[in-house]
């Protein structure tokens, strides 16, 4: 059963890195990375390592709100 959730988060993974590769819009992208960088921590806590799922999340966490922060400040300075 195990494996099967494994197998089904490791496509969505895929998936994931797929839509920020082709996605036009980079807040989109972002919002996306955040999502990738659970599921990458949910995997590490299936993997019997939550040690690297909380550096994992909190990495996760710093990195997206720091590229919201900079995508804001350079939409505001183009316009």
């Amino acid at each position: 059963m195990v494996y099967i959730i494994e197998a089904i988060l490791l496509l969505g993974l895929i998936a994931i890195a797929l839509t920020i590769i082709f996605g036009r819009d980079l807040m989109v992208a972002v919002v996306i990375y955040c999502a990738f960088s659970f599921i990458t921590m949910f995997l590490y806590i299936i993997m019997g390592a939550p040690d690297v799922a909380f550096t994992e999340a909190v990495i996760g966490v710093i990195s997206t709100v720091f590229f919201i922060i900079i995508l804001r400040s350079i939409r505001r300075n183009i316009k």
